[in-house]
């Protein structure tokens, strides 16, 4: 009997949800599903529909068999909350792909004032750590590869059956001590600094987003992931090892977040946030208000020289022609000077130095400039070669008329002439973003928008 229970004598309670879609924010539960394995070793089920208070889409009545008639009668959530939480709590939660089910009912409890927690186990991750030579650890795949006996597939109760059939499986193939030290492993909760309320573990979402890092008075840092809760998390892990993160685990009193459909998203929230805000622990993606950019001024006979233009008093995001970015002038100069070394190009022609008419510069004294300052070179050959240098660092011309989106899960960032908008889940949001005007251009926004220029796709004009 003892092999059925946690080392320290804790019940189980293996769990499933059938709901009305992915979302635990947006979508419902529709049933339940609990094997309940107590302290001596008894087991017990329990299942019921839920009335989820909204529409099934067809899709999901036509994979759990559960339908809009069968729940119309149903107690709703609320009326169940009681009896879920005395067969739930002080129980091991054990779930397939256990972020899912835990994530619905944590959200269902919220709605109605209860905040919710208890240890879980998620089987998929079981599974990973026990079976490591197998590709896939579905309940699908686990039923086949260990021959499950299947009541009611795509039902809650009958899911729950064969965790529970999962569970009894994998003990019996292990020996106690891995068994221990895996679940050991899996039901650890990480550590916090002491200042954080331990909920926020159970909070986190997975998926790619950008955190804020709040200190007594002040903002201490922004960051993005593509996993938010491990990237979160992994800030306190390593605080004993980075004074950075050591400072920050110290001074972090409160966490905030903001989930994106995707990377980009998250990259784009997280510059323009910094921007914002000007965060003490972050250095990079700062406000800059010396950026400026090179671009060619053309004085005829084919003769074209450089000019260190700054973005407040150009447009950007409208200008074509332009070479860069960079942070201020000196690092265009220095950019400029780099290049007529390596290739040969006149500092005076390039503006590094005043040279008289038909004077030499003085990299030509040393003879690293081809001569166009003294008539050696012709004009049009000095032009060719400074912009092929320079062709590296050319910008991207915006490539439509108007503006564009690019579509990121149930987010649509709204992008202008490489400016960042802001990110809209409606027509109306969009639309709004488009009348609010554009901001000034940033460097940092530019260069997440430019490496996915090629999934951005044109605004058509509302009539």
């Amino acid at each position: 009997m003892a092999r059925s229970l946690l080392l320290d004598g804790m019940p189980l309670a293996f769990v499933d949800l059938e709901t009305t879609g992915a979302n635990p924010v947006r979508d419902r539960i529709t049933e339940i599903g609990i094997v309940e394995v107590v302290e001596d070793g008894s087991v017990s089920e329990w299942s019921t529909l839920v009335n989820p208070e909204t529409p099934i889409p067809g899709f999901i009545q036509s994979m759990t068999g559960i339908s809009d008639a069968m729940v119309a009668d149903a107690p709703t959530f609320e009326c169940l909350a009681a009896e879920v939480i005395e067969r739930l709590q002080g129980r091991l939660f054990i779930a397939h792909n256990a972020r899912f089910d835990y994530g619905f009912l944590k959200n269902e409890f919220r709605r109605i004032g209860i905040d919710f927690r208890a240890t879980v186990l998620c089987t998929v991750k079981l599974s990973r750590r026990l079976f490591p030579g197998y590709p896939s650890h579905g309940l699908d795949a686990l039923i086949a590869r260990h021959g499950l006996t299947v009541y009611d597939r795509h039902r809650a109760l009958g899911d729950a059956r064969l965790i529970h059939q999962f569970w009894h499986l994998a003990r019996a193939a292990h020996p106690e001590e891995r068994i221990a030290a895996v679940l050991k492993e899996l039901t650890a909760r990480p550590s916090l600094p002491t200042h954080l309320d331990p909920g926020i573990v159970d909070d986190l979402p997975e998926g790619p987003g950008v955190y804020l890092f709040h200190g007594e008075t002040a903002l201490l840092y922004v960051g993005k992931a593509k996993h938010l809760k491990e990237r979160v998390l992994s800030h306190f892990s390593g605080d004993h090892s980075s004074a950075k993160e050591m400072s920050l685990a110290q001074q972090v009193r409160r966490i905030e977040w903001i989930e994106t459909g995707g990377e980009t998203g998250a990259l784009l929230r997280e510059a323009a946030l910094i921007k914002q805000h000007q965060p003490t622990h972050n250095r990079q993606l700062r406000r800059n208000m010396e950026l400026c950019a090179i671009r060619l001024v053309d004085h005829g006979m084919g003769l074209a020289t450089p000019e260190i233009v700054h973005a407040r008093d150009l447009d950007f995001g409208r200008q074509n022609g332009l070479y860069g970015l960079f942070k201020h002038r000196r690092e265009a100069e220095q950019v400029l000077i780099d290049l007529a070394d390596a290739h040969g190009l006149c500092h005076g022609l390039l503006g590094l130095e005043k040279v008289a008419t038909g004077k030499p510069c003085f990299a030509h004294q040393l003879h690293k400039c081809k001569g166009a300052c003294v008539g050696k070179e012709k004009p049009a050959a000095h032009t060719v070669r400074l912009v092929q240098a320079l062709a590296k660092l050319q910008l991207k011309s915006w490539p439509f008329s108007g503006p564009a989106m690019l579509k990121e899960g149930d987010d649509v960032l709204v992008i202008d002439h490489w400016c960042y908008l802001g990110t809209a889940k409606s027509e109306d949001e969009l639309w709004a973003l488009l009348e609010q005007g554009r901001p000034q251009f940033d460097r940092d926004t530019y260069r997440i928008l430019s490496k996915v220029a090629n999934r951005l796709v044109p605004l058509g004009i509302r009539g």
